[in-house]
């Protein structure tokens, strides 16, 4: 495993200069939590195309119940958007992105935790229109069928979400999502929240982050077979980030899903990098993000 270092990028030949980094969002989130990545990767002189998946960013839903003051009876009731949308939904989504850009140049898939598991199902389907799978902390399924399989062992033991079963709203199998209330004003809740995703961060940047979350997470995301096939998706480049401090998807999780992949196919291993921050702490770092996905263009 190699760690970010402070060398200046290679130079980069002609053909890559159409390269596009295509960033794939995680749970409850959108495009634009990718804002200081795209920066960072503009200055570099990298085009990127963020994604907002399917009823996520100006698609999402905000109940007036969720806003301020809050009613979480009535919330906790609301019928969600979200229930219907499957994993399938997200990848067929991102092909159809990624078949558009490649008529431009190569395409960099970059996906963040739960959007693991949409690039991964991407690269079931086109490998040869991807010219690298990249995964920040990010569910890359081999052996267990989903994320919901895998928090059920031994390696997710650090994390630290049991804690924020709390900040749940409704009846996830009534609603057919999990509806968190990211709104919430408990000082108990928003610090086990911080601590899980970016403890690393100021509770300025950390309220920052929250106000661009939605609430709602479709469950059949979470829950649908997610796994990589060697036939296909693992004859993709791959990349890990690994982020040594998170407590969302601890390390050693991250570590066994990159052995994983390895094992499944050793000759086409992961190339792997290791940034010290938390689950979303990366966005706090997007100049060495953007620094590890500079050198990835060769």
């Amino acid at each position: 495993m190699t760690s970010v270092s402070s060398t200046s990028p290679r130079p980069r030949p002609a053909r890559d200069a159409n390269a596009t980094f295509v960033l794939v969002h995680g749970v409850c989130s959108s495009s634009l939590m990718w804002t200081p990545l795209q920066r960072e990767l503009a200055l570099l002189g990298h085009r990127s195309l963020a994604v907002d998946l399917p009823g996520h960013g100006f698609d999402a839903q905000y109940p007036a119940a969720y806003q301020a003051p809050q009613d979480l009876d009535a919330w906790a009731a609301e019928p969600s958007g979200l229930a219907d949308v499957t994993l399938q939904d997200n990848v067929d989504m991102v092909v159809d992105v990624v078949r558009r850009v490649a008529e431009h140049g190569p395409v960099v898939l970059v996906g963040a935790s739960l959007g693991g598991t949409t690039i991964t199902g991407v690269g079931n389907t086109i490998p040869d229109l991807v010219s690298r799978l990249v995964y920040i902390s990010g569910w890359s399924c081999v052996q267990r069928p989903t994320p919901v399989a895998y928090m059920q062992e031994p390696e997710f033991a650090d994390n630290l979400l049991a804690p924020l079963a709390a900040l749940n709203v409704g009846d996830p199998t009534a609603l057919g999502v999990g509806r968190a209330n990211y709104r919430t004003a408990d000082p108990v809740m928003l610090a086990a929240l911080k601590a899980a995703m970016m403890a690393d961060g100021s509770d300025e940047q950390f309220r920052a982050f929250l106000n661009i979350l939605q609430p709602d997470e479709s469950l059949a995301v979470m829950m649908s077979d997610a796994r990589g096939h060697a036939d296909t998706w693992g004859t993709i480049a791959r990349t890990y980030i690994r982020l040594s401090d998170d407590r969302s998807l601890p390390v050693a999780m991250q570590d066994r899903l990159i052995a994983e992949a390895d094992a499944l196919t050793p000759g086409n291993p992961y190339d792997v990098h290791t940034l010290a921050t938390s689950h979303v702490g990366f966005l706090l770092k997007p100049a060495e993000t953007a620094g590890i996905l500079d050198r990835l263009i060769v």
